[in-house]
């Protein structure tokens, strides 16, 4: 077997300052253009650290780009999301773009053979968590093909549960209207989105990750439906 995927490259300051300059002057600026963004919450997150799970509706292809893009600057600097292995870490020079604009690392896939570095990816979230390092994900697992919300899978409450650790719910809006899927490039005229960061969450004692999960996406559908990162839940 390979040795373990080396996790130095997300605590490297040269490396928080390279996706910070294409924050800057790349990935914000073309946004800008091609959307019109609206966040709030950011209240919600202030002071936070460590490892924690950003957790999201998944609306189009924007999200990733939103999310490194929008959330607080103290968020984005460690924030890290997986990457299929197989497809992203195949060729060393795709697998460093994708690391400079999202901060990847790699997921190994199910049925998936034949990759000479099969192995490397091991328990990469789950290593990069007791590390301290954020994680996002999109419980779903895909993008949604209606605009209507999917279920979600429990994985994210589990590894929460089992590093005792918060859960970031964020609701994002207008994604699937802007870029449907199949769509190769966003509509035109800047269509708006709006992202909702909640308050930290986290599990109770002894709550299971269903329950804690159901709990997690009932909070982003309040969001969504009341157009607030502080909803009233009843």
């Amino acid at each position: 077997m390979s040795e373990l995927h080396p996790l130095d490259d997300y605590h490297s300051e040269s490396k928080m300052r390279a996706r910070k300059n294409v924050r800057r002057f790349f990935t914000r600026p073309a946004l800008k253009t091609i959307l019109s963004t609206t966040v709030t919450g950011q209240d919600n997150v202030e002071g936070l650290e460590g490892a924690y799970i950003v957790v999201g509706n998944h609306t189009s292809h924007l999200d990733a780009p939103m999310v490194f893009t929008l959330l607080p600057e103290h968020m984005t600097e460690r924030l890290a999301t997986g990457a299929a292995a197989d497809y992203w870490y195949r060729r060393p020079a795709i697998s460093k773009v994708t690391s400079l604009f999202f901060n990847t690392y790699p997921i190994e896939r199910k049925n998936k053979s034949g990759d000479p570095n099969a192995g490397r990816a091991k328990g990469m979230t789950s290593r990069l968590l007791k590390d301290g390092i954020p994680i996002l994900i999109f419980p779903e697992g895909t993008r949604s093909r209606t605009g209507e919300m999917g279920e979600f899978k429990v994985g994210a409450a589990a590894l929460a549960i089992k590093f005792d650790i918060p859960i970031v719910p964020l609701a994002m809006r207008g994604g699937h209207e802007a870029m449907p899927v199949g769509s190769v490039l966003p509509t035109a005229n800047r269509p708006p989105i709006d992202m909702f960061i909640g308050k930290p969450m986290y599990a109770h004692e002894g709550e299971q990750p269903e329950a804690f999960m159901a709990r997690v996406r009932s909070h982003i559908v309040a969001m969504l439906e009341q157009s607030s990162p502080y909803p009233e839940e009843n």
